[in-house]
């Protein structure tokens, strides 16, 4: 049985544009370690990262 597609994890650089949720918060200081960030969580979680805007970066399990 396949598993559905879930956010495990969320990455921004705007705190202020990221409400409470059902995913774990990561909030970075810019744009460079935001994508380091996103790598990190996507090997670590065997998971991929996708881009919803130029500050804000989400892993999803799939």
């Amino acid at each position: 049985m396949e598993q559905p597609t879930k956010i495990i994890a969320i990455i921004s650089t705007k705190q202020e544009t990221i409400k409470a949720g059902g995913a774990p918060v990561f909030i970075t200081e810019n744009r460079e370690s935001l994508q380091k960030v996103s790598t990190t969580l996507e090997k670590t979680l065997d998971a991929s990262a996708h881009e919803v805007d130029p500050n804000t970066m989400i892993i999803v399990a799939h």
